[in-house]
């Protein structure tokens, strides 16, 4: 049995973050992992597709690129080759995290971890013998997976997952995505911008909607002028095949309506993956798959903790990775240094959506008075230069202190952005302080003076 101050089972986000600061605090960190070392972020999430949204976005703008004096021949997009540099761009960076293990002494584990025992963790290998671990600690980091829809057809061929749709490199004309969410609507813009006809087919009454109610507004009427087809209030009854081809049936108003497509791709959130991941006589208080934590990320198991898409909520890398940061220091009696109140919401679409803190409904929904600044990008120099389109700025602050409590950004570049807005909640600014910096001309971020005068 190998013994050590800290196990650390999946090594997402979360979980190599967390063995990383481990490590840097001076314990002794293994870290079990089944698949690639990343997680899904970093090779089936995150990173590919805004690397394959990169790629289909400079095609989409080199097509237009006449109206701007950029002449070419027509674009194309091999989709095989954007594959091949999607796999480069997700290795490279799966290898970095293996290299800074190496540099910090973190010990790697590769196969699926099991917990045994409130100090024991057993790693059937894949690369070697299966190893029995013992450890004072123990955090659960095994994240997410695609939720499935209990629906008629979603087996078929045809039909994928948001996993399953990065690693295609077919051609689609006709695609159907169930879920108007962050994920369905990054996909919306990528295969739409790849020439594919899209339709999205969303149960409630407007995408992205937990996000600010103008973002969806925007985005449907953007995502429309380029040809995509969005159904709200459009529940899905069945996927079926016929003469080749896939047909999602769904209801509409009181109507049954049909849409044809080539491929399928269902999105309607994902779901804590935590299946086999204890043993019988040792498995935590969980509910509906997700671990039930308290707000130290413990576990009702002494010694095992818990953080990321295993324990639910907001289901963002960078909230699992400060999960990580705060778990470790707690384990070692330390105050927890993230704060994870305010945690960015981003949507990589063209134009970027971004948010951060309280939008003017929630404050009204906490009976907080508050002023409402917005600034239509539309009389920024780069968005100009750039043509984005329907892009804009709000900033939500405190009525009587003029404190910022929320911002949200639809602009290129809103993702880079927000982290300045988080700041200035987390320091307490007010508006006048946020808008006494001086910013570079000519910039995205120079709105952020015009809009703290509207």
């Amino acid at each position: 049995m190998e013994r050590f101050d800290l196990v650390v089972i999946g090594a997402g986000p979360g979980g190599y973050v967390a063995a990383l600061e481990a490590a840097r605090l001076g314990m002794r960190v293994a870290v079990a992992e089944k698949d690639a070392l990343g997680g899904t972020c970093l090779n089936r999430g995150c990173i590919p597709t805004k690397t394959m949204l990169h790629t289909a976005q400079l095609a989409e703008e080199a097509a237009a690129g006449g109206e701007i004096g950029l002449c070419t021949g027509p674009v194309t997009v091999d989709l095989e080759k954007l594959q091949q540099y999607k796999n480069q761009v997700t290795s490279r960076l799966s290898e970095g995290i293996g290299q800074l293990f190496a540099k910090q002494k973190v010990t790697l584990f590769k196969g699926t971890a099991c917990v045994e025992g409130t100090k024991t963790v057993r790693v059937y290998g894949q690369e070697q013998p299966d190893t029995l671990l013992e450890a004072e600690h123990i955090l659960v980091a095994t994240g997410g997976c695609p939720a499935r829809l209990p629906v008629e057809g979603v087996d078929l061929p045809g039909v994928y997952t948001s996993d399953g749709m990065l690693f295609e490199s077919r051609r689609f004309e006709q695609m159907v995505i169930v879920g108007g969410g962050v994920i369905g609507m990054e996909f919306a813009s990528l295969y739409s911008a790849l020439g594919c006809k899209v339709t999205v087919l969303e149960a409630a009454g407007s995408i992205l909607a937990n996000l600010d109610r103008e973002f969806g507004q925007n985005l449907k009427m953007i995502l429309k002028k380029r040809g995509v087809d969005i159904h709200t209030g459009a529940q899905l009854s069945a996927i079926r095949q016929a003469d080749g081809k896939l047909c999602c049936v769904y209801e509409e108003k009181g109507a049954q309506k049909q849409a044809p497509a080539d491929a399928v791709l269902v999105a309607v959130g994902r779901r804590p993956e935590t299946a086999g991941l204890f043993a019988e006589p040792f498995t935590p208080a969980m509910e509906r798959g997700r671990i039930l934590v308290d707000e130290d990320y413990r576990t009702s198991l002494p010694g095992v903790w818990a953080i990321g898409d295993a324990i639910g909520g907001m289901q963002l890398a960078h909230l699992a990775s400060a999960q990580g940061v705060n778990a470790v220091h707690r384990m070692l009696g330390r105050p927890a240094p993230m704060r994870t109140d305010l945690i960015p919401s981003c949507v990589y679409t063209s134009p970027e959506i971004a948010s951060v803190g309280l939008t003017a409904d929630e404050a009204k929904q906490k009976g907080i008075a508050v002023t409402v600044h917005k600034y239509p990008m539309s009389a920024n120099g780069k968005t100009v230069l750039t043509r984005q389109e329907r892009s804009f700025m709000k900033l939500v602050a405190e009525e009587n202190t003029g404190r910022v409590l929320g911002a949200q950004l639809m602009c290129d570049r809103a993702t880079d952005m927000i982290g300045e807005f988080a700041t200035a909640i987390a320091n307490k600014l007010t508006v006048e302080q946020l808008g006494c910096v001086v910013r570079p001309h000519p910039t995205y971020n120079e709105a952020v003076w015009e809009l703290t005068r509207g």
